[in-house]
């Protein structure tokens, strides 16, 4: 499932794409993605107009110049792609699209989407559908002294408390064993067990691994279309994801694969520790 760093991949490709694009026509294959009839989702996004993007958790959301939001959920495997009507994937095939937004000659196509949706809703709609997220750990105001104040209240393992979407917003299961390798802590770590210097590095080790992970284009493995050279390039930067059998970057022992409240899991077990 994509996380934080793969939508803010998505929501900075496409902001140099679709704002301030009218949008021409809509095509739906898959009327269970909408959270209306097609005919009212039709009419009401045509002649709109994207003002800007947000990315809040896992979603993405289409900011319209009718004051409307556009809620844009993935679900498990979902991929977007923008390029100009009729365009072909690498296989020759035309892609195989649930949800199509036509800017002019240009599309949005949205396919692959299971458990996810593309939902057209009011401001105070959208507000409601996210308020149970919890805050977002790259928001300016996430402190350290804020953080600290975060996990001071949460008990738990520290990988389960990093993929709960109700107490920290937008990463997923990879990305937080990047984080606890960053921060030389196992993923099965008991919060409650933290030291002070342990939560202060769990802080700055999140900061750079989704800050790193944004700058090289995230795990994504659909590029938004043939000029994108940026998604799927954190690929080549990651240290434990998917690296079973091989040897540790920092201290050479051998990465090792277990579960964690059910989770794949990958970690070092020599430079990892409880606290």
């Amino acid at each position: 499932m994509l996380e934080l760093p793969e939508l803010e991949t998505y929501k900075k490709l496409l902001s140099e794409q679709i704002i301030n694009k009218r949008i021409t026509d809509v095509t739906v294959k898959e009327e269970k993605l909408l959270n209306c009839e097609v005919s009212e989702w039709s009419k009401e996004l045509q002649g709109r107009e994207v003002l800007y993007i947000e990315r809040r958790g896992k979603q993405l959301l289409f900011h319209l110049d009718n004051g409307k939001r556009l809620l844009l959920n993935l679900g498990v495997a979902g991929q977007i792609q923008y390029d100009t009507e009729g365009t072909e994937d690498g296989s020759g095939t035309a892609w195989d699209a649930q949800v199509m937004i036509h800017f002019g000659q240009q599309v949005l196509r949205l396919h692959g989407i299971r458990q996810g949706y593309v939902h057209l809703l009011s401001a105070k709609e959208a507000d409601q559908l996210l308020s149970d997220l919890g805050p977002e750990l790259l928001d300016r105001k996430m402190t350290l002294e804020k953080f600290r104040m975060l996990f001071a209240r949460k008990r738990g393992m520290l990988k389960s408390a990093l993929v709960q979407q109700t107490f920290i917003a937008g990463i997923g299961n990879g990305y937080a064993d990047e984080i606890a390798f960053e921060a030389a802590l196992l993923p099965s770590a008991k919060l409650q067990e933290l030291t002070e210097e342990s939560v202060e590095r769990l802080y700055h080790s999140t900061l750079t691994v989704l800050h790193d992970a944004i700058e090289y284009g995230g795990l994504g493995e659909q590029p938004l279309n043939t000029q994108d050279h940026l998604t799927g390039g954190y690929k080549s930067h990651v240290r434990v994801i998917e690296r079973e059998g091989q040897a540790c970057e920092r201290c050479g022992s051998i990465i090792q694969k277990s579960e964690v409240g059910s989770r794949k899991t990958f970690y070092c077990p020599n430079c990892q520790k409880e606290q």
